[in-house]
């Protein structure tokens, strides 16, 4: 079925009876060209460019629980490409591209809205940084400008500038960043894997690998086995605890990232704001709720819910550069898992057991990363080899030292 006003039209007249199921839920086949692990975004991403970009129908998408439930569905839904690395660069400006057509690509509205980030600066020394910053965005051929303290007032006069500790000297601003609707953007690319002939299994937990001779054969589920001459695991959070039934070892630590938001308020945060002394950074919803997150937890974990601490750290910083915040009562918060790589960069790459890849280390990229992840991760399973945008996503190195350090902070997961 395909979306269109007249649709919308014709079922608001007639009950909304009329509409069908986004997807199948077919029964598994014993066998499959390719199997993908994980139903969140990157997964059926993945799925839906191998279909569309290179044919491939024979695919299984196994979600051990249901489509949106993962970390797709934890996360402040930040869209931003200004990334200063020669690798992430490029990578985050093509998926940046590819947001902006996602709900025509899709015939399903992902709401992304290009509703600007503005990043702010609190002393010289920042704002050289960010001036640099600018420069190489600007050099590939993407938007960003900086602004001086005058222009961040115009931009947004809600912030705390008479603060003393953490004064507002200018910002960095990229205007076509913003924001998108998390779960619509997992249903649509579901809805669309599955018109191409994808089967989604959900309920559906992998619990270990068939490798034969170095060699992967299938998996094995809660609902059987399924062989498969190719598996690619794309878990997020998990990756070491799939990759461990592998017997492999990754670069990568889990920890906890929280996120929050406040009742529905008045539209008054037009954009999205990122505070990065204080590592705090909001935007408003659609529904009007204040969406807002800060650091990680701080410590390893599996658990999709933070620490009381961190509550109030994230709490401080948001009071700090926007006061009117105590004003509003906090609905709920949830924690995603993270999968912080060791250089704060992601992986994708073959490993080397024949016929196994993984696509995973995005710590905090991951849902803006989306569609390029997913049209990067289709290309390797389907040619073997990574478009040139993510050709510096290589598990090799961490081998040769040539890593994409983002924030300078070394091979400290916890610190990225």
């Amino acid at each position: 079925m395909r979306y269109s006003v007249f649709d919308i039209l014709k079922q608001g007249l007639s009950g909304n009876k009329g509409w069908q199921p986004l997807w199948r839920s077919p029964a598994p086949k014993a066998e499959y060209d390719l199997v993908i692990i994980g139903g969140g975004g990157h997964g059926l991403a993945t799925a839906y460019y191998l279909a569309k970009n290179h044919g491939m129908r024979n695919i299984a998408v196994l979600e051990k629980g249901y489509i949106g439930g993962g970390n797709v569905g934890r996360n402040t839904t930040i869209v931003r490409a200004d990334y200063g690395q020669k690798g992430n660069s490029a990578f985050y400006s093509h998926s940046l591209k590819l947001w902006n057509g996602l709900s025509q690509e899709l015939n399903y509205n992902v709401m992304f809205s290009p509703r600007g980030l503005l990043e702010l600066c609190h002393s010289d020394g920042q704002m050289e940084s960010y001036n640099r910053r600018a420069n190489m965005i600007l050099a590939r051929g993407d938007q960003a400008e900086m602004l001086d303290r005058a222009a961040v007032a115009e931009y947004a006069p809600y912030l705390a500038f008479e603060n003393e500790r953490f004064p507002i000297r200018g910002g960095l601003l990229q205007r076509s960043a913003g924001t998108a609707r998390h779960d619509a953007v997992v249903w649509g690319y579901a809805r669309g894997a599955d018109a191409l002939g994808v089967d989604i299994l959900q309920n559906c937990e992998v619990t270990g690998f068939d490798i034969e001779g170095g060699t992967v054969r299938g998996v094995e589920t809660s609902r059987g086995p399924i062989k498969s001459a190719k598996v690619a695991i794309c878990v997020a959070g998990r990756s070491s605890e799939v990759a461990a039934m592998a017997g492999m070892r990754l670069p990568i630590e889990s920890h906890v990232l929280q996120a929050f938001v406040t009742e529905g308020l008045k539209p008054f945060i037009n954009t999205v704001i990122n505070f990065g002394v204080g590592h705090f950074y909001i935007s408003q919803s659609d529904k009007g709720g204040l969406v807002f997150g800060g650091d990680l937890d701080g410590y390893n974990s599996y658990a999709q819910r933070g620490s009381l601490g961190q509550v109030e750290h994230v709490a401080e910083a948001g009071m700090s550069m926007i006061p009117a915040l105590g004003k509003a009562r906090m609905l709920r918060s949830w924690g995603g898992i993270m999968d912080m790589s060791m250089d704060g960069s992601p992986i994708i790459d073959k490993t080397h057991i024949g016929g196994l890849y993984f696509n995973g280390g995005w710590c905090y990229g991951g849902f803006k990363a989306i569609p390029a992840s997913g049209s990067a991760y289709a290309q390797l399973l389907a040619t073997g080899e990574l478009p040139s945008y993510a050709g510096a996503y290589r598990l090799s190195r961490f081998e040769t030292g040539d890593l994409i350090n983002e924030e300078g902070t070394g091979a400290r997961p916890g610190l990225h």
